[in-house]
């Protein structure tokens, strides 16, 4: 997506910055695998690095119509990550094995 320059370190660096968090806060929660509730922890910041994309893109539609296409694409595209983030964390909540002393 081409940002106005101006837009490029303030909403684009916002967009870079949870968009790695979104992938970042999997993965340090997955290391964390053993104790469910920081798994569980890490995915919901995960989830929040997500809906925070969601707005971002979002707002990159309402304020520049010709990049509102692209914006409204790739919104939908997290969305579906949101979803798919939402059955995940309940599947670590009610299906996940750790030792019995780590939960």
């Amino acid at each position: 997506m081409r940002l106005p320059s101006y837009e490029k370190f303030e909403l684009g660096s916002q967009i870079r910055r949870s968009a790695d968090s979104v992938n970042s806060n999997i993965v340090e929660g997955y290391g964390r695998r053993r104790y469910k509730r920081e798994f569980i922890r890490f995915l919901t910041f995960s989830l929040a690095s997500n809906d925070e994309l969601t707005n971002h893109l979002k707002k990159v539609g309402q304020l520049y119509p010709n990049l509102k296409a692209e914006a409204s694409e790739l919104q939908e595209a997290y969305e579906r990550v949101g979803k798919q983030l939402n059955n995940f964390i309940r599947y670590v909540a009610q299906n996940w094995k750790t030792p019995a002393s780590n939960q």
